[in-house]
């Protein structure tokens, strides 16, 4: 069964860290690039940052850039987002996504991990 799974999310006061993983089953992530997206309630889905699938090329949102760091081991078939810094407006839920080069289609979703950012 083809699954990816997010872990890592809970609650943490501003400027604190968390670190998301990414773990995929029945696939290996090998030839994918992975990006993690985030949507806060009521607002759109936001892509927070991409790595390729050689892990060579990185992309960040705005945002986030200077905060988070992603990774890849691609011999644990995981993904990570290191979030230091934490704002209460990077308060959302995380997903991660598959797609053959970052920016196209994601074909593979998570179910996302939640991350509150909260005093």
């Amino acid at each position: 069964q083809v699954q990816l799974v997010e872990s890592g999310g809970g609650l943490v006061q501003p400027g604190g860290s968390l670190r998301l993983s990414c773990a995929a089953s029945g696939f290996t992530l090998d030839y994918y690039a992975i990006t993690w997206f985030r949507q806060a309630p009521g607002k759109e889905r936001e892509g927070v940052s991409c790595i390729s699938s050689s892990g060579v090329t990185t992309y960040y949102a705005d945002s986030v850039k200077g905060r988070f760091t992603i990774s890849r081991d691609n011999v644990k078939n995981t993904v990570s987002l290191q979030m230091n810094s934490l704002k209460p407006e990077d308060t959302a839920v995380y997903y991660c996504a598959t797609a053959p080069e970052c920016g196209r289609q994601n074909i593979y979703w998570g179910q996302g991990t939640q991350v509150t950012v909260s005093s």
